[in-house]
This record gives structure tokens, sequence and C-alpha cells, in this order.
């Protein structure tokens, strides 16, 4: 689509309803909070509300090993980014547009939906269907009962930041509200997409690098848009004293692939075909948050489990226990430490094949231990802000370092910060050795 048509019809479409109703910003006003609430207003549907905003930014990126490889292998990225938000609505509903923009350069697809998604209040009822982001549980970052939205790691220059990554799906969510703090939400996902990783380039995983030999074998990947690859899942929160709590069921897809393989009648037997499976699983989990002597405290739980209830079947992951305790405080001198664990262990390890031709799950580890820490301090009137966030896997005996500067002031921010790849090469970040890199960037929002 011509992307100038695009922009007319886009804002064509808030500027009609416009000019025939009152114009006023702010979901915040009483009739919103009414319709959160499961109120209603008289007249005609309440007052009509619209919003643009956004943020445009520039910024420079440069990889260490570019760099040690002289000026004429080192370039510094697509300087241009955006995003646009778009919503509209009163007291019955609204609707939401999220895009990002890119720089021209960078891809063919100039603009993206991050989310687009319509929102109807019926009472203690809220329905909701498009492109959306959801989370569920309480950790702050890769929680195991955060199962809905696939992540992009395509291009790994913020871990930390697990929304950003998320991948919108298309997605049908209600909420039911009992009173002012209990909840039951329901999702349907009628397709499924798994995580997106770089099929070429400096992040292409180790697995997918493997594949690309001089006589690379056919990759087959299944259609996932069919209705056999739907999901649905209930969660239930509520909370009780000064505790928050939650339970949910999930059925689903696991977002990484199995793989079956196929070789050719050759000496040797030469890899011929690669066929990528998505596995389905009962996801069950529980979580807890309630401050405690002063830290605030996060607990998750979960049970997966899949079809591979002996754990010799090399096509199917085996099922696994998953967990993770958070807690974020203020230490001394203002600083503040926000500190998580995330384990998974898997069930029935010891029938798991050693050859990993038999089986995806060769050679793993029977637990897998992630630390994520991230320690801040704030200065000059809270507009400067210090901060080093780590990501180490314990078993792997690989980490991911991320230091930056950030100074803020209004709409107006400017950020300096780095990444830093190292440990076992064969780890998820340590095979990223050489990608350490360096970036600085201004950010206006409005």
């Amino acid at each position: 689509m011509n992307r100038t048509f695009f922009f007319s019809l886009l804002l064509a479409a808030f500027a009609m309803p416009l000019a025939a109703q009152d114009f006023g910003f702010g979901f915040g006003d009483d009739d919103a909070a009414d319709a959160a609430s499961g109120g209603t207003t008289g007249g005609g549907g309440g007052n009509f509300g619209a919003a643009i905003g956004g943020e445009v930014s520039a910024s420079l990126l440069g990889y260490a090993d570019d760099f040690s490889q002289g000026l004429e292998e080192t370039g510094l990225g697509d300087i241009f980014s955006g995003k646009l938000n778009f919503s509209a609505g009163n007291s019955f509903g609204e609707a939401v547009i999220n895009l990002n923009v890119a720089s021209p350069a960078a891809d063919a697809s100039l603009i993206t939906f991050d989310e687009a998604y319509l929102r109807v209040y019926l009472g203690v009822f809220e329905i909701e269907g498009g492109l959306r982001k959801l989370t569920w549980g309480k950790a702050d970052s890769f929680g195991p009962l955060d199962v809905i939205n696939p992540l992009d790691y395509s291009e790994i220059t913020d871990a930390s930041d697990t929304l950003n990554m998320k991948i919108a799906r298309p997605l049908v969510h209600a909420t039911a509200r009992f009173g002012q703090f209990s909840k039951l939400e329901g999702v349907f996902v009628p397709t499924f997409e798994p995580h997106r990783f770089a099929s070429e380039g400096r992040w292409i995983p180790a697995q997918m690098k493997a594949l690309q030999t001089p006589s690379p074998p056919e990759i087959v990947t299944p259609d996932t848009a069919k209705l056999n690859y739907a999901q649905a899942g209930l969660r239930f929160t509520a909370t009780i004293g000064s505790s928050d709590i939650g339970a949910q069921y999930y059925y689903g897809r696991l977002p990484t692939p199995a793989v079956k393989m196929s070789f050719a009648l050759a000496q040797p037997p030469a890899l011929e075909k690669v066929e990528f499976l998505y596995n389905p699983y009962h996801h069950i989990g529980v979580d807890y948050a309630q401050v405690l002597f002063g830290f605030n405290v996060r607990v998750e739980f979960a049970a997966n489990i899949t079809s591979d209830l002996n754990g010799d079947d090399g096509e199917v992951y085996n099922p696994n226990l998953a967990w993770s305790l958070g807690f974020d405080r203020d230490l001394v001198w203002g600083i503040n430490l926000n500190l998580q664990a995330n384990e998974t262990a898997l069930l029935f390890h010891d029938n798991i094949h050693d050859n990993a031709l038999l089986d995806i799950e060769a050679g793993a580890d029977i637990t897998s231990t992630r630390l994520t820490a991230i320690l801040s301090k704030k200065f000059l009137r809270d507009e400067l802000e210090v901060r080093l966030a780590a990501l180490w896997e314990v078993e792997a005996k690989d980490f991911f370092i991320m230091p930056a500067i950030i100074w803020t002031r209004d709409a107006v921010q400017v950020e300096v910060s780095g990444g830093i790849f190292g440990g076992d090469e064969k780890g998820q970040f340590g095979q990223y050795y050489k990608n350490s890199f360096v970036k600085a960037g201004l950010t206006y929002s409005f």
C-alpha cells in the first residue's frame, strides 16, 4: 500500500469523529474511570477523547568487532527510528493503534504494527481483540508465566526489556472483574508464531549457522496459521490482604522448535531435510507478590507438560518445572537493586538420548538457571541515571552485561549505553561474543 495514502487514511479515520464530537484528551477522567469499574455515563455514549503521541529517536550503534577491523568494515546502523501511538474512545470502548517507524534504509517495511486493537466495556466485563501484547505473571523479565507472546531475538541489544522484545499476536481477550481486587481473564489466540531468530547476519544462532553448509538441507516449517495451532488460556488474580496472588492454565505450543531430521542414503549419510516441529503443551502456573521487610517480592511457579511423558522421544521436548524468584529494594545512598533468579528443571532427564541426531535435548543440563540483576542510581534531581544490568546463565557459564548512562529532562532523553557478551561460546549469550557494542541515542517523546 502507498505509505502516503496509508497515513492519509489513518488520519482521516481519527479526524472524522473529531469533527462531529467534542474533542478531549485524557482517558483518566471520571468517565473513563467509570467505564473501567463498570459504570456508565448518560448522553451519547459519554465524552469522546482522542490522543496522538509517540517518540522520535536518533541513535548510533557500533560493534567492537567491526571497529577492530578498521573503518572500512565499520558502520553505525540506521540512525532514525520512531513510534506513533493513536487512541480514541469514550466510556463504552476505545481503539488503539501503535506503529513502529524505521529508517527507509533499514528495511523494506518502513511502517509496522506494534499493537492494534479494540476494547469494549460492558459493565464488569471488558472484551478486546486485535494485535496485542499481554503480560501474565508478576516477574519483571522472562517470567515462566508470561507465555502468550513470543519474543524477537533477531537483534539482542536489550535482553532485559522483554516488553519491546514481545511480538504482538492476533487474539481475543476478555476480562471479568469481581469487586475491586479480583478478576478472571480468558484469551484465545487463533494462530501461532514461534520465537523469532535471525536467519542471516551477525545475530544468527549457532544452531542455524550449522545448517549453512555448501549443500544445505531442505528446511520445512509448518503452516501455523491454521486452527490446529490455536491456543487458549484462563488466568485468575486477586488481592488478599497485602498479598497479590494468581493462578492460570494455558494450552499452546512451545515457541522454540524441535526438529525432525532425514538423511539421504549415502556414505557417509548426508542430512537431507530438517523439519521444524512446535510441540503442544499444557501450562499450569501460580504466582505471588508482596512487600516483605522492605523487599518487593515476586514469585512464580509453572509446570509445562508435553506429550513426552517418558522423556525418550527425541522430537518432543521433555516436560519441565520452571520457577522464578525476584525482588527490588532501595539499598544505601539511593541505589536500587532489582534481582531475579529463573530456573527450569527437566523431568525424565535420564531418558534423554546422548546423540544429538536422535534427541533435540541431547547434552542439556537437568537444570537451566539465569540470574538477572539491575543496579541503578539517580542524580541531579533524578534527571541523571546510572544503570548496570547483567544476565548470567549459570550452567552455560556465559553472560550479557549492559551499562548505561541516561539523562532525561521533560520530553528529551539522551542515553549512552553498551553491551558486552562473554563466557562459554556455546551458551545463548556467549555465542555472540563478537557482537559487543556501544550505542548513543537521543529521543524526544510527544
